[in-house]
This record gives C-alpha cells, structure tokens and sequence, in this order.
C-alpha cells in the first residue's frame, strides 16, 4: 500500500465499517513502517491489510474486502500473505481483534488456526455504546 492508494482503500472502508478509520490513521501506518498490503484483482484495489511488527510477535491491525467480493476466498490469501510477512519477520506469534459480532470474520480467523486468548470489554464503538472483542492469538 502507498498514500497514493488511500482515496481506494478508504472507500472500501467506508462501505465495509460502521466505524471506519480515519485517512490519518492509515497514513500513520504507512509513515510507521507497519506491513501495509493491498489486494489488487485487475487494476482495481479490493482489500488490504495493515500490521504491526516487534518483539517477535505480529499484530494484524487491519484486514477488510470490499464488502461485494468477501466470501471469495480473498480474505483468506490475504490473511495468509500476512501471516507469510511475519515469519519472514521472525515473528512467532500473530495476533489480532475482532468484533463478537464479526461471525464470519471469527470464522476465517479460526480456520486459519488462531484462538480466542481473551476479551476485550467495550473495546470498538457500536451504535448502542460498545462492543466486546475477542483478542486472538496463532503460533508461527
């Protein structure tokens, strides 16, 4: 991903959440160093990926499709793209959040391998105040 790509990556975003980052925070991550990943199928941008990389461990900040294509299977590639990235990068433990609504994210999740290692309470924004997020984790 490159600044140039966040007019894409935001519209996806917008479409995808209720609660969408700001262009700000994903340009911090681009200007942090984090792995920033794009899913391209033509010339068009469909999903991405954002990740934070220290200590031996992987933090998967991010990982969105457009809404029209999730269900294909891209979620999937990108997600394992990502986990590639980080045992590259000597990481051996990846984690990441999700909302306890977000079944269907729950369930790529879990057949790529990670476990529910906690809870965070009241830790996204929902229209009715907050929602719980589940905090999982993968051995690399």
């Amino acid at each position: 991903m490159r600044e140039a790509d966040l007019g894409e990556v935001m519209a996806i975003e917008a479409q995808a959440y209720e609660f969408p980052w700001t262009p700000g925070i994903m340009r911090d991550c681009l200007r942090a160093g984090y792995c920033c990943w794009v899913c391209v199928l033509g010339e068009r941008i469909v999903g991405y990926a954002i990740m934070s990389l220290a200590a031996g461990e992987a933090n998967i900040l991010n990982l969105c499709i457009h809404p029209e294509l999730q269900g294909r299977g891209l979620g999937r590639k990108l997600l394992n793209r990502m986990l590639m990235l980080a045992r590259r990068h000597d990481a051996d433990t990846a984690f990441l959040e999700v909302r306890v609504s977000n079944e269907a994210a729950f369930a790529l999740y879990d057949a790529a391998g990670f476990n529910e290692i906690g809870v965070r309470r009241n830790y996204y924004p929902a229209k009715e105040g907050k929602e719980d997020a589940l905090v999982l984790a993968k051995t690399l």
